[in-house]
C-alpha cells in the first residue's frame, strides 16, 4: 500500500450577500405549535449567531452534510450544504419516487403546503413564467443541478428551532421543498442525505429568509477541515476582527450564485497566462472546476515545476488522473509539500486581493494498490 498525490483544489467559504425583505403567509390550520413561533426569548434579534457541526470530507465522500431538526416535534434530517442553489428540500412522503430514505425518515406535510399566489413561490419561479391557475394550488418546484441531478416537489412551510450563541432559541417558520420526485446522474450511487440545504443569495434559501424576519445578518460561512469535518455558521458573530481580507460579492439579477468578479492564477507569487476567471463559490461541488484551458495551465505549471524532483506519475486510479507517487510511501500532505509550490487567485477588482491555495489546499493523499 502507497501513498499517492493528486491534484485537486478546496476553498475556504465566507460571504457576505445583500438580502430583501420578504413576506410570509399565514400560520397553517388546526396546527397546534409553540406559541412564540419566532423565538423563547425577544432580545436576540440581529443580535447572535446560529452555529451547526458538518460531517463529511471531500474525499473520498465529496460532500459535507449538516443535521438540521425540522417541524414540531421537531425531526432530524441530514442536508447536503449547497451554496450553489438557493432552494432547501427534503425527501418527502407523497409518496416519494427516487427516494433513498426509508418511510419512517421521509417528511410528511401537514396542511401546510405554500400556495402558489405567495411571493416566495415567484422568488423560486423567478427564471421563468409561473402559471397559477388558482389562489388555492399549491407551490410547485424543480430544481435541476449541473451534475443533471433533479428534485421535484411543493413548497411546505414549517418550523426549524435554531439555538443561538447568545443562550436564545429560535423557532422560525420557513418555507422549504417536500421532494417527492428525486432524480440521480451518472454512474454514481444516490446520496445518503435526505435532502439540500440551499445556501444561495436568492431570496428563497433560509439564510435569506431567517434574515427577512430579522433573526440574523445576512452572513454565512462555513469552515471545513482537511480531516474531515468542520462547522457552518449563520450570522456574523464569528467573523474575527483581525487577520482576515475582503471582497464583495457580485450581485446579478439573473444568477443567484457568489462571485466576486474575474481573477487571474498566480503560481509560486508570479502572475501567469491565466486571467479573466470568471468563479462562482459553490459548496455542494466536491471540487474546484476550472475550464479546460486554465485547468491545463495549471496542469502544465505544476508539472514543469516538479522536473528533476523524486516524484513519477501514477495512473493507477482513473478516477484522480493527475496523480504522483515518491519512492517510498507519503503518510501525509507535510511529506509532499516541500516538492509544489503554492497557488493563488487574485482578485484584481479590489486591492490586488488574493486567495492563498498552499500545496495543502489543491492535493490530496490517496491510496493505492500497486
Amino acid at each position: 500500500m502507497k501513498g499517492i498525490i493528486a491534484l485537486h483544489t478546496l476553498l475556504p467559504f465566507l460571504l457576505f450577500s445583500a438580502i430583501l425583505p420578504l413576506p410570509f403567509s399565514a400560520q397553517p390550520r388546526n396546527a397546534k405549535k409553540p406559541k412564540t413561533p419566532y423565538s423563547d426569548n425577544n432580545h436576540h434579534r440581529l443580535s447572535s449567531s446560529a452555529v451547526f457541526k458538518l460531517q463529511g470530507n471531500v474525499y473520498p465522500l465529496g460532500h459535507y452534510t449538516v443535521s438540521l431538526n425540522i417541524g414540531y416535534p421537531p425531526k432530524l434530517y441530514d442536508l447536503d450544504i449547497d451554496s450553489g442553489s438557493d432552494l432547501t428540500w427534503v425527501q418527502c412522503d407523497a409518496p416519494c419516487k427516487g427516494c433513498t430514505k426509508p418511510r419512517d425518515q421521509l417528511y410528511k406535510p401537514n396542511h401546510n403546503l405554500v400556495q402558489c399566489v405567495d411571493q416566495l413561490c415567484s422568488e423560486v419561479h423567478l427564471s421563468m413564467a409561473y402559471n397559477c391557475p388558482s389562489p388555492d394550488d399549491p407551490c410547485d418546484y424543480e430544481v435541476e443541478y449541473a451534475d443533471h441531478g433533479s428534485s421535484l416537489g411543493v413548497l411546505v412551510r414549517d418550523y426549524i428551532p435554531f439555538q443561538f450563541t447568545n443562550g436564545s432559541v429560535v423557532r422560525p417558520r420557513v418555507a422549504f421543498g417536500c421532494g417527492y420526485d428525486q432524480k440521480y446522474s451518472g454512474s454514481n450511487s444516490p446520496p445518503a442525505t435526505s435532502g439540500v440545504l440551499g445556501l444561495g443569495n436568492g431570496r428563497a434559501s433560509i439564510l435569506s429568509q431567517l434574515h427577512s424576519l430579522g433573526l440574523i445578518r445576512n452572513v454565512v460561512g462555513h469552515c471545513l477541515s482537511a480531516q474531515g469535518g468542520g462547522f457552518l455558521f449563520f450570522g456574523d458573530d464569528f467573523i474575527p476582527s483581525s487577520g482576515i481580507v475582503w471582497t464583495s460579492m457580485l450581485s446579478s439579477s439573473s444568477e443567484k450564485h457568489y462571485s466576486s468578479g474575474p481573477a487571474e492564477l498566480v503560481f509560486n507569487g508570479k502572475a501567469t497566462a491565466v486571467k479573466g476567471l470568471e468563479l462562482i463559490f459553490d459548496s455542494g461541488s466536491s471540487y474546484t472546476y476550472f475550464n479546460s484551458q486554465a485547468y491545463q495551465a495549471v496542469v502544465d505549471l505544476v508539472t514543469k515545476d516538479l522536473k528533476g524532483k523524486q516524484l513519477k506519475r501514477a495512473t493507477d486510479d482513473p478516477s484522480l488522473p493527475i496523480c504522483w507517487k515518491g519512492a517510498k510511501s507519503f503518510e501525509s500532505l507535510s511529506d509532499v509539500k516541500k516538492y509544489f509550490k503554492p497557488l493563488a487567485l487574485s482578485f484584481k477588482k479590489i486591492m490586488n486581493l488574493q486567495m492563498h491555495l498552499p500545496p495543502e489546499s489543491y492535493l490530496i493523499i490517496t491510496v493505492s494498490t500497486f
